[in-house]
């Protein structure tokens, strides 16, 4: 080990930065750090669901390199190319070569609608601001349409391979909020089809209870267990032979790594395979692949924060074995907060992966009452409240998920997710 131990993260998404920055609040200036980024800010990519409903872009943009020059975390800009783990090394695509003593990829995931056929080319997707702007567009057409007295149908599709359906659950119920809020909901039929047996089913049946609820309340036609086989200009066919007409289609597409890297251990989307409490590479204990780019099979933002805390305590512990007592492992215990523009449903869920790739994770044994959903208005105000605090303590260059801001913040969110997941079951 070096007298200054240098840890290069790759990534500016969630898990890069919360590792970074975690790295610097437990070790101070006892580590040379260093984060290279394929652009040069952090997109708070959960609250782009507020787009397609005239919510603005430049507050979800946070520059990155003021607050790593406050935190003397070197910045690079670049894709990258190639990794050689054995050197610990990364080369980017204009040549510039890096090297670390502890490599951190957190370059998370990226769409791949051409795994089903048309869906590219007829749907709709959700992913980048564009396509959120793009969807917006589409969502006043349909406005104006029915304005006008002529009958719309919406079809949202989950198919195979897609990791975390929550956003497109959420745009489904702000569309229906919305179009009631202007009179025109009953001019257009809303579906829901996902290829998985239960609704969000990786968060277990209270929150497809919820759903099921909150879609017969709202009078959306919601189908599970619904395996997209091909996409047509109007229609989706499915494996069971069923067909659902449609003139607007929203999909969240398969997902699969946002990099692929040659002589890693990878999974069949290409995500890194891990040791579970550490996110350390199969192999390489000095390799860790937290967020996105991991093989966790759930792809959602506290969770990859829980896995970059875990890196940077695990890192921490082995750059200087005083500092911790222990190192906290990775706790799969999921938190988000499904926004409906009329109220809001929270879920905490404990998680344990199954090794079933049909259902990977289901809520954990133990979960006892730590597993938690509740809907309420008032859970509108703690994801605003979330959407204010994860831009505040990046743009100072802190981690998300340490401090005393933190310890307040999640002891006002166990105080309101037992107050108000009461008759969830």
């Amino acid at each position: 080990m070096n007298a200054e131990p240098h840890v290069l993260v790759v990534g500016g998404g969630f898990a890069g930065l919360e590792t970074a920055f975690g790295l610097r609040h437990l070790l101070g200036d006892g580590v040379r750090l260093s984060l290279a980024a394929d652009r040069e800010d952090f997109l708070f990519k959960p609250n782009t669901i507020y787009l397609p409903f005239g919510g603005a872009e430049d507050p979800l943009h946070i520059p990155l390199r003021r607050p790593l020059f406050r935190r003397h975390i070197a910045f690079h800009q670049g894709t990258v190319a190639e990794v050689d783990p054995d050197a610990l090394a990364v080369e980017l695509v204009d040549g510039t070569r890096l090297r670390g003593d502890f490599l951190v990829l957190a370059t998370g995931a990226a769409m791949r609608p051409q795994e089903v056929p048309g869906l590219a080319e007829h749907a709709r997707t959700v992913w980048t601001p564009r396509q959120m702007h793009s969807l917006g567009r589409r969502f006043q057409e349909l406005k104006e349409a029915a304005g006008a007295g002529q009958h719309r149908r919406v079809l949202f599709l989950v198919p195979p391979g897609n990791k975390c359906a929550g956003p497109l659950y959420e745009i489904a119920f702000m569309l229906d909020t919305w179009l009631r809020r202007a009179r025109l909901r009953p001019s257009v039929h809303l579906t829901w089809s996902t290829y998985e047996s239960g609704y969000v089913q990786a968060f277990g049946p209270r929150l497809h209870q919820v759903v099921e609820r909150e879609f017969a309340a709202r009078g959306i036609e919601g189908h599970t267990s619904a395996v997209v086989e091909k996409v047509g200009h109007d229609e989706v066919r499915y494996a069971d032979g069923s067909v659902h007409p449609y003139d607007l289609l929203v999909a969240f597409p398969p997902y699969a790594a946002a990099v692929d890297y040659h002589g890693l251990p990878r999974d069949d989307r290409g995500f890194l395979q891990t040791l579970s409490i550490t996110r350390q590479v199969h192999g390489h204990p000095q390799v860790y692949a937290p967020g996105d780019a991991g093989d966790f099979p759930v792809k959602q933002a506290f969770l990859a924060f829980l896995q970059a805390h875990a890196v940077a305590e695990h890192i921490t512990t082995v750059i200087d074995p005083t500092l911790l007592a222990q190192p906290r492992p990775f706790e799969p215990i999921s938190m988000c907060v499904m926004e409906m523009l009329d109220k809001a449903t929270f879920a905490q869920v404990p998680l344990e992966e199954t090794g079933d790739p049909t259902c990977p994770v289901r809520v954990a044994a133990d979960a006892g009452d730590r597993y938690r959903v509740g809907t309420s208005p008032v859970w509108r105000f703690g994801k605003k409240a979330l959407g204010v605090y994860l831009p505040v303590r990046f743009r100072a260059g802190r981690p998300f998920h340490s401090g005393r801001p933190w310890q307040a913040m999640q002891l006002a969110l166990d105080g309101m997710s037992r107050t108000l997941a009461s008759g969830s079951d």
